[in-house]
């Protein structure tokens, strides 16, 4: 059986050139500054977040971060703990029950106290 393959016109294979936007005119704004070309060369802009910072109205509160990141640690180390608990008591139900689908008699966990 042949394979079909669609026939390939020699003007779907273009090579597009890459033309950077001007991030002022992706914005819909007037640059002041005309775009730059291939022969001028412009400063990097820096590779540090310092671009995205933004000036704040009221200082960082570093006892109420604090306060919170604890009770979410103590939330977090309860739930944990909780859900080994759980997991726990599901091994033994299953355990007992096992024991009471074969038949057993003697599945019941008897506790001594020593004094």
């Amino acid at each position: 059986m042949k394979s079909q393959r669609p026939i390939a016109a020699d003007e779907e294979h273009r090579v597009l050139q890459f033309r950077p936007r001007n991030p002022a005119h992706s914005l819909g704004l007037k640059a002041d500054v005309p775009a730059p070309t291939h022969h001028e060369s412009t400063a990097p802009e820096p590779l540090d977040l310092s671009r995205y910072e933004r000036e704040r109205e009221e200082p960082d509160d570093f006892r109420h971060r604090m306060l919170a990141n604890i009770a979410a640690f103590a939330f977090t180390v309860a739930l944990t703990a909780i859900g080994i608990w759980l997991a726990m008591s599901i091994a033994d139900l299953r355990k007992t029950q096992d024991c009471l689908m074969m038949g057993r008699r003697d599945c019941a966990r008897i506790t001594t106290q020593q004094y």
